[in-house]
């Protein structure tokens, strides 16, 4: 059947913001800038003013912002080929691509089962001479970060650069390295993105680095602009990863609207947590402080994924998976990572996600509803 509470409809995530959208594309595509500009700068501003971070530097996409990084720290000499750079095993794949498009190796270690984020204690065991990074993600829009962490960082002299791709806006208690309690600020840079699915979207894909190293960022937007510093004059052999002003400026309307839109996200989780009430399915452990996570994705795990998502389906909710195949399971990994691989913590988060509704095109009604559709699965 057509699903009754679609998984995510972008129309009712962008009306709100439609009218002012209009407006500045139009008064872009009037003014003839079409790369760089006023827009990109006032965006780069905007998102140091939340993170706390000293620079910002848009770019095309959340991966190219990863690549960017390591590449930066590559090109400075805080990393080289083969560098070994902890990772969690169940990211979405751009996080690792990113590692080996570098010249680096990740280093896949298992999540914790209760929060899906990195086990800091599986990172200890995983630590070698030659490790020289940890990249944390901040999966589904969880902060992943902790006083151990940070202790772990500081005593082997590691970068940690932020997979921030989903978790913008999120805080935690816990402050970063340089202080800050804002994802884009715990570590010593970090990436996003702005897929349009993303608590802030953009209207096509768009991305940024954060940082507070001003050399880094000076080499990231170098990098970003085929390795120039300067008009026809390339110091590295680079990309061309800029964003272009249309982009940043559909970003920068919703960009001050960011804590209502994970504001809304957190209360349809709510419901979800204390409504759920089916031995069949597995909810994450809640967060400790509200702040700490802003619900990108709001996954339940199941055991048998099939028959529950079928009840959905009978039912008209809509679902997704993120991410059913992690990335030492797929074909351009196999014989890399995935050769020997023992991860059954990530495997098993595989084999059992499901991600539903939790975006502004869902209603608390909607949830209510889908709540008491998940509390029937097999209990009829």
């Amino acid at each position: 059947m057509a699903a009754k509470y679609p998984f995510l409809d972008l129309g009712p995530v962008n009306a709100p913001y439609m009218d002012e959208i209009t407006a500045a594309m139009e008064r872009i595509v009037r003014g003839g800038r079409y790369v760089g500009g006023a827009e990109v700068e006032q965006l780069e501003a905007n998102l140091c003013r939340l993170t706390g971070a000293s620079h910002a530097v848009a770019v095309s996409n959340g991966l190219d912002a990863l690549r960017l990084i390591l590449r930066g720290y590559v090109e400075l000499g805080a990393l080289k080929p083969g560098d070994e750079v902890i990772v969690p095993a169940n990211t979405y794949i751009a996080s690792v691509l990113a590692i080996t498009d570098a010249g680096l190796r990740p280093v896949l270690v298992d999540p914790e089962e209760a929060t899906s984020n990195l086990d800091v204690e599986r990172v200890a065991e995983a630590l070698t001479p030659r490790t020289r990074a940890i990249m944390p993600v901040h999966l589904y829009g969880r902060v992943c970060w902790s006083e151990a962490l940070a202790a772990i960082a500081r005593d082997n002299n590691l970068l940690v650069v932020e997979d921030n791709a989903q978790a913008i806006g999120a805080v935690t208690p816990v402050a970063g390295l340089h202080g800050h309690h804002t994802t884009g600020a715990l570590g010593h840079a970090a990436g996003f993105s702005f897929y349009p699915t993303k608590n802030i979207g953009a209207m096509g894909d768009a991305g940024a680095v954060t940082t507070s190293d001003a050399e880094l960022a000076r080499v990231v937007r170098a990098l970003a602009n085929y390795g120039g510093d300067r008009r026809y004059h390339n110091v590295y052999c680079g990309f061309n990863c800029r964003m272009d002003p249309l982009q940043a400026a559909v970003l920068n309307v919703k960009l001050p609207h960011i804590d209502e839109e994970n504001e809304l996200r957190r209360n349809l989780a709510d419901i979800y947590l204390s409504g759920i009430d089916n031995p069949e399915v597995r909810l994450s452990q809640r967060p400790f402080t509200r702040g700490e996570h802003v619900y990108h994705q709001f996954v339940v795990h199941v055991a048998d994924r099939e028959a529950f998502t079928r009840h959905l389906d009978a039912n008209g909710v809509g679902w997704d998976c993120h991410y059913a195949v992690p990335p030492h399971r797929q074909p351009c990994y196999a014989d890399t990572l995935g050769r020997g691989a023992h991860l059954p913590v990530t495997e098993q988060l595989g084999d059992t996600c499901v991600s539903l509704p939790i975006t502004r095109c869902t209603s608390v009604d909607d949830v209510a509803a889908i709540v008491g559709i998940i509390n029937c699965f097999r209990n009829n």
